[in-house]
C-alpha cells in the first residue's frame, strides 16, 4: 500500500497559524502531547505517532510525502481510510487551514463515528481531554474525559463574596507595554547580579531568622506598621503576577487576560498566560513559572539594604525585618511543588509531566501493590514520579521542621 494512495497523496495540509503543538510529556504510563487551538482555547490530547503527521502538516509536505516519512519512522505505511480519520478529527476541531493546496474535497469527509485516529499511531489512554485513538486498528472515536475549553467562557458569577474583575481590555498589549519598559531587566548582565543579591539577602535571612521571628512578633502591636507591612505584601503580590506575565511576553507567549480576583477576606491580581505549557524550550516554561516567587525576592532588596544599613528608628527598623521575613516565607512558599502553585509547575516541566501528581499517586499505589502494571510504566515515568514524591516529601519536611523551630524560638526566647 503506498504512503497516501489516491486523491489523497497530493494534498498539502496545513494548520492554522495559531494552532500549538508541546512537547512529549508524561501522562500516567502514556507518552501524549498537547495541541491548542491559540484562538478558542480548546485543547486536547494525542499520542507520539498522531503528533508525528500533525506536526508535519505545513503546507510544504503533501500526504505522500508525510506518509514516507511515517514509514520510514514507524515501519508502517498509511491508507487512505487512515488519513480521512486524521483530517476528519483536525478538520471537526477547526485546526486545518484553508485553501490548502490540492485540498481533498467532501470525499475525505469521515463517516458518521469515524473520527479518531490515523489507524496505526499509537493510543492515547482515557484521561485525555478529547484525546485521539484507541488502538492500532483505529476505534474510531474521540473520548474526552474532561470538555475542552470554550471558545467564548462563561464569566464567574460575581458577588460581594467572591469574584473576579479584569483590569485591562486588552492583557497582551498591556503587557507588552510592560515588556518593552522593563524587559532590559531580563538581559543576563542584569539578571544575574539580581539573582545574586537574592540569594545574598536570603542568606542573610536565614542567619537572622532569630530576630526577624521576633521581628514580626513585635510588628503585630503596632497597627500602623502592620497595615503597612500589608500593602507592600499586596503589592508584591501584584508584581508576582505582572512577572509572570511579562516573562511569558519575553519568550512569545501571550497574556489574556488581568485582573482582580476576590475570595473574601483575600483580594488577589492574577495574569493568565495562555500558551505557557507551548514554549519552544523547557528552559523559557520554568522561567516564566518562577519569575512570580523571582520578582517577590527582588522586591525585597530595596527594603533589605534599608534594613541593614541605613540609620532608621526602632519601629521603622523591625517593621522592615518584619517584611524581609515575610516576604521571603511568602516567596518560598510559592515554590512548594505542590498544586497550583508555581512550584508544582517547575516540577512538572522538570519531569516532562501533565499531571504530575495524579499520576505519582497512581503509580505509587500501583508499585506498593506490586502490580505488574507499574512495570508496564516507561522507565523515565518510573523515575520521575517517585522523584517528585520523594522530593515534595522532603520539602514539607523541610517546612514543618522551619515551623517547629520557630514556634520553640518564639515560646524560649
Amino acid at each position: 500500500m503506498s504512503a497516501a494512495p489516491g486523491a489523497l497523496a497530493a494534498y498539502r495540509p496545513a494548520l492554522r497559524p495559531r494552532v500549538l503543538l508541546s512537547d512529549p510529556l508524561l501522562d500516567g504510563a502514556a507518552t501524549v502531547h498537547l495541541i491548542k487551538d491559540a484562538e478558542t482555547g480548546s485543547s486536547f490530547k494525542v499520542g507520539p505517532k498522531e503528533h508525528f503527521l500533525i506536526a508535519r502538516m505545513d503546507g510544504e509536505r503533501s500526504l505522500a510525502e508525510i506518509g514516507e516519512e511515517y514509514a520510514g519512522e514507524y515501519g508502517r505505511r498509511l491508507g487512505d481510510a487512515h488519513w480521512k480519520r486524521l483530517l476528519g478529527l483536525l478538520g471537526a476541531k477547526g485546526l486545518l487551514a484553508a485553501g490548502a493546496d490540492a485540498s481533498p474535497g467532501p470525499s475525505t469527509a469521515p463517516p458518521p463515528g469515524a473520527i479518531g485516529s490515523p489507524g496505526a499511531p499509537a493510543a492515547v489512554p482515557p484521561g485525555a481531554a478529547a484525546s485521539m485513538g484507541s488502538s492500532a486498528a483505529g476505534s474510531g472515536r474521540a473520548t474526552a474525559s474532561g470538555p475542552p475549553a470554550p471558545a467564548a467562557p462563561v464569566p464567574e458569577k460575581r458577588t460581594l463574596l467572591r469574584g473576579s474583575l479584569p483590569l485591562v481590555a486588552d492583557a497582551d498589549a498591556t503587557t507588552a507595554r510592560l515588556h518593552r519598559a522593563v524587559g532590559f531587566l531580563l538581559a543576563p548582565a542584569v539578571l544575574a547580579p539580581l539573582l545574586a543579591l537574592t540569594l545574598a539577602m536570603e542568606a542573610v535571612v536565614l542567619v537572622r531568622a532569630g530576630e526577624l521571628l521576633l521581628a514580626v512578633r513585635g510588628l503585630l502591636a503596632n497597627p500602623v506598621l502592620l497595615t503597612g507591612t500589608a500593602v507592600l505584601l499586596w503589592v508584591s503580590t501584584a508584581l508576582h503576577e505582572l512577572a509572570h506575565g511579562v516573562v511569558a511576553r519575553h519568550h512569545g507567549g501571550r497574556v489574556s487576560e488581568i485582573g482582580l480576583r476576590w475570595r473574601l477576606p483575600a483580594v488577589i491580581m492574577y495574569c493568565t498566560v495562555d500558551d505557557y505549557l507551548y514554549f519552544g524550550t523547557r528552559r523559557h516554561r520554568i522561567a516564566t513559572a518562577a519569575a512570580g516567587a523571582v520578582m517577590n525576592l527582588i522586591f525585597l532588596l530595596p527594603f533589605c539594604a534599608l534594613w541593614l544599613f541605613a540609620p532608621l528608628d526602632d519601629a521603622t527598623h523591625e517593621a522592615f525585618a518584619a517584611l524581609l521575613l515575610l516576604g521571603s516565607v511568602q516567596a518560598l512558599v510559592m515554590l512548594v511543588p505542590l498544586p497550583p502553585l508555581d512550584g508544582y509547575r517547575i516540577a512538572s516541566q522538570l519531569a516532562g509531566a501533565t499531571g504530575l501528581a495524579a499520576s505519582t499517586g497512581v503509580y505509587l499505589r500501583l508499585a506498593l501493590r506490586r502490580s505488574p502494571e507499574a512495570a508496564g510504566y516507561p522507565r523515565r515515568a518510573r523515575i520521575a514520579y517517585p522523584a517528585y514524591a520523594g522530593a515534595t516529601a522532603l520539602v514539607l519536611a523541610c517546612a514543618l521542621a522551619a515551623a517547629v523551630a520557630g514556634v520553640h524560638h518564639l515560646l524560649t526566647a
